[in-house]
């Protein structure tokens, strides 16, 4: 097998393969793992009891999904990565802004990834922690270096053991349920249902980053909605079910959180090396996808400065600044893990969501999916180098989330008058597209400029 020759380039319809049905083990397998679980047993520790859980998972993993998935479409009409598709809304080195928030959520997931990994092996094996970490970044660096379809091969069969083992432990976890007092819908407070949303849409969001690396592949002539589709169901069906996992194990097992690997494999008895095995496999391929994501923002954060390009040699030199970053990070950050990584969640939404407003709002209402492949490549073309009105939006609709955080570390006056509700992944949305939408109609109404799809 041959490392992937193409980075963030175009991809000729002769090199495009695949049909859109492939798009459902990619992300189905992407979501089976211990990250999930323990998003799902978050939702517990914060106070939530079984039915304020669920609720919270389905409607936040709902509108998380539908924006990822409406985000893959773009991979097959466009042929190229996601985050290089923003050249188009904030200019070819405007898109450099929100690029590097999506280094911090590259970063945060594959540290956060690797840590869980680290706790999983200790549990089995008396080696330092360190070692684990570096152990898990270098099969996470070696898989990544070759790409895109190793990843979707990977993937692939990842797909069908976790769908039996994870039946297994639902099996198990069901046979003792916890007792009807948990499932009733108990008055709670609001905010904390609102924040098990905001968790669980972010959680799910987290993809739209790179959602298209991994459709652009296919044949621009797909189906729109068989993509849409697939990618929905793959993301939403593994994580209702991996979320709600985390949920009951966290009624179960009160110190699940603590060492979430070790409590899972624990179920299996004898038989726990299986799931030990898992467990660290499905958070390798999830990781996998962050460190070929960091690969992809280095490359299109670098290309604009001298149009360089980007050989295996030039792939294995990034992917190896990515894989010590990760390991350091990793190294110092091995401290209180749930706080850190919901945290994290709450830090990362406050970006990802005005980013996807915009994308969305330029893709599907302005533009109608209509580009210049060329000129995102060109920083003298019809896209600029940068555009003052997307940079400004999305500024502005991070600066209007700050009164509405609540966060452990930092709470806003508006939602400390609410409760410490958290409802800044809210304001968002409409904050962002509406500062984008008026200006930039206008702008391209009084330009009359016609975009296309094609290189």
């Amino acid at each position: 097998m041959e490392i992937e020759q193409r980075t963030i380039d175009f991809i000729p319809e002769a090199e495009r393969y695949g049909k859109e049905r492939d798009l459902f083990p990619v992300w189905f397998g992407a979501n089976v793992n211990l990250t999930s679980l323990v998003t799902g047993a978050l939702l517990v520790s914060m106070g939530l009891n079984l039915f304020w859980a669920v609720f919270s998972i389905v409607v936040g993993v709902s509108i998380g999904t539908i924006l990822v998935a409406s985000h893959s479409v773009q991979g097959p009409r466009l042929g190229i990565p996601q985050m290089i598709q923003s050249r188009a809304q904030f200019g070819v080195l405007g898109a450099i802004f929100p690029m590097l928030f999506v280094m911090f959520i590259y970063f945060g997931f594959s540290v956060s990834n690797t840590l869980l990994a680290a706790q999983t092996v200790s549990g089995v094996v008396a080696v330092p922690r360190s070692v684990s970490i570096v152990v898990f970044t270098l099969l996470s660096f070696a898989i990544a270096l070759y790409g895109y379809k190793l990843i979707h091969d990977t993937q692939r069969w990842l797909t069908w053991i976790a769908c039996a083992i994870y039946a297994v432990v639902f099996v198990i976890v069901l046979s003792d349920p916890p007792s009807l007092d948990f499932w009733l819908p108990v008055a709670t407070k609001p905010g904390l249902v609102f924040a098990g949303i905001g968790v669980t849409c972010t959680f799910a969001l987290s993809f739209a980053p790179y959602v298209a690396d991994y459709s652009r592949y296919l044949p621009s002539n797909v189906s729109s909605k068989k993509v849409f589709w697939y990618t929905f169901a793959g993301i939403a069906v593994a994580l209702f079910a991996m979320m709600l996992l985390g949920a009951l194990l966290a009624v179960q097992i009160p110190t699940f959180s603590d060492n979430s690997g070790d409590s899972l494999a624990m179920l299996f008895g004898s038989f726990s090396p299986i799931l030990y095995v898992l467990i660290i496999c499905a958070l390798l391929c999830i990781n996998v996808f962050n460190f070929y994501g960091a690969f992809m923002a280095v490359v299109t954060t670098i290309q604009p400065f001298g149009n360089m390009r980007f050989g295996a040699t030039q792939r294995a030199f990034v992917m190896i600044a990515i894989a010590i970053a990760n390991a350091v990070l990793s190294y110092f950050g091995d401290g209180d893990f749930s706080t850190m990584f919901l945290n994290f969640i709450f830090l990362m939404s406050y970006a990802l969501i005005p980013w996807t407003s915009i994308n969305l709002v330029d893709y599907y209402v302005l533009r109608h999916g209509k580009y210049s492949v060329a000129d995102i490549f060109d920083p003298d073309g019809i896209y600029g180098r940068y555009n003052p009105i997307a940079i400004a939006a999305f500024v502005v609709a991070i600066l209007a989330e700050i009164p509405f955080i609540s966060m452990y570390y930092y709470t806003g006056p508006v939602a400390a008058y609410l409760g410490n509700i958290d409802l800044a992944w809210i304001v968002g949305v409409p904050v962002g597209a509406c500062l984008y939408y008026f200006p930039m109609r206008a702008r391209l109404s009084g330009t009359g400029s016609v975009q296309t799809a094609t290189q």
